[in-house]
């Protein structure tokens, strides 16, 4: 079997890939920048971008991991119809599931399913990742954390454990057709989470509150991810332009962790201490 893995490269796909080749699988791993990826050897790794659908290596795959792009979901999954694939797993949202998503993962989600396929939609909540995105540049300069309301609840989930999801449902029977909506097994705060960073560091990391307009500032200063996603972390900005906003919601009725990593693996999901211990590195300076 081949699987081919779009945004092989990202925090969840790259997971995919290695996990994939270590169970023996034939992986194509691609990436828009090719000479910056680093894979176990046997990895095919070739260049694509899913804006330009004509440059998607589709031919000869078996399988396909799907990293959304709503502007050229259906004509990415019409090649991939059209070269033989016959299973594609996406990398979707939470956020799908509470109705919140309308214009990002959704629409990927629904190319798919109208394409006849075998599908399995993974629906994650909080990356763990995401973290390292917004707090690893502070951390890394003087070991501490500049944001906004640290008893915020999350039950963010270990990307390696999305992976895993993601690949049995790539390479097991009795997952198509399905969504998982998957979360961390234990609720924190944020502040936990910093605590937890600092443990992994053997140091101690501080958290310093701010304003939801501070933090956006510093955010934004940072740049890249951190600074593209502040509005909407930060509650400036919907999930979807239109749609249903995340301050509606009462969260502590509905911030419960989920059994689903445990019922597709058969083992528990990884807490948020192991992922920091896992990538204490990017926090190092």
């Amino acid at each position: 079997m081949r699987v081919l893995v779009t945004g092989a490269t990202g925090h969840v796909g790259r997971h995919v890939v290695t996990q994939l080749a270590a169970a023996g699988h034939e992986v194509r791993a691609m990436t828009r920048n090719p000479a910056g990826a680093a894979f176990p050897p046997g990895v095919e790794v070739v260049r694509g971008d899913l804006l330009e659908p004509e440059s998607v290596p589709v031919d000869g795959v078996d399988r396909m991991y799907l990293f959304p792009e709503p502007r050229t979901a259906t004509e990415v999954v019409a090649r991939a119809k059209a070269a033989g694939v016959t299973r594609i797993v996406t990398l979707s949202s939470g956020a799908v599931t509470g109705g919140f998503d309308t214009d990002f993962q959704l629409p990927v989600e629904q190319a798919v399913e109208a394409s006849g396929l075998e599908y399995t939609h993974v629906r994650p909540g909080d990356f763990a990742s995401n973290t390292e995105r917004l707090w690893g540049p502070m951390i890394r300069a003087d070991r501490v954390v500049r944001y906004a309301r640290p008893d915020a609840p999350t039950l963010a989930i270990h990307d390696g454990d999305i992976a895993a999801v993601a690949v049995a449902a790539l390479t097991e029977d009795g997952h198509s057709g399905r969504w998982y909506d998957l979360t961390g097994p234990e609720l924190l705060t944020l502040r936990d989470q910093v605590a937890a960073i600092g443990a992994a560091l053997g140091e101690e990391v501080a958290f310093e509150e701010v304003s939801a307009e501070e933090a956006r500032e510093i955010l934004e200063r940072q740049g890249g991810w951190a600074a593209e996603n502040a509005g909407f972390l930060l509650g400036f900005e919907d999930y979807s332009a239109g749609g249903p906003s995340f301050d509606d919601v009462d969260w502590s009725e509905l911030l419960v962790p989920l059994p689903t990593v445990s019922e597709v693996l058969g083992r528990p999901a990884r807490t948020y201490a192991e992922w920091a211990r896992d990538n204490v590195a990017a926090f190092r300076a």
